[in-house]
């Protein structure tokens, strides 16, 4: 019962910044943890930041120092600031969280995906 939206994706040269937004919309769940995960052609999606509600974060090996992951746990987003982006880059970034739903059977984990937002750097 929670969808994900995502915005910020485009066309950019190298060298140059995006920052990706992802929303959850809806209502009684809370957000354990979201990420952003990217998929190349002819590559295995990997991930490329992850945040939990607390703020720990991680990242892929070849975007540290370059991306940075945040979260607003009121407004239920995450951001990834992308910097000095490469054609490398170049992927289709899909938005993940872990929502927990708090019912009266029971608590209830959710793995929610968005449908991705395209990222193309040209060199």
């Amino acid at each position: 019962q929670v969808q994900l939206v995502e915005s910020g994706g485009g066309s950019v040269q190298a060298g140059g910044s995006l920052r990706l937004s992802c929303a959850a919309s809806g209502t009684g769940f809370r957000i354990d943890a979201m990420g952003w995960y990217r998929q190349a052609p002819g590559k295995q999606r990997e991930l490329v930041g992850r945040i939990t509600s607390g703020g720990s974060t991680s990242y892929a090996d070849s975007v540290k120092g370059r991306f940075t992951i945040s979260i607003d746990n009121a407004k239920k987003t995450v951001y990834l600031q992308m910097n000095s982006l490469e054609p490398e880059d170049t992927a289709v970034y899909v938005c993940n969280a872990y929502a927990v739903v708090p019912r009266t059977t029971g608590v209830y984990g959710y793995d929610c995906w968005g449908q991705g937002t395209q990222v193309t750097v040209s060199s």
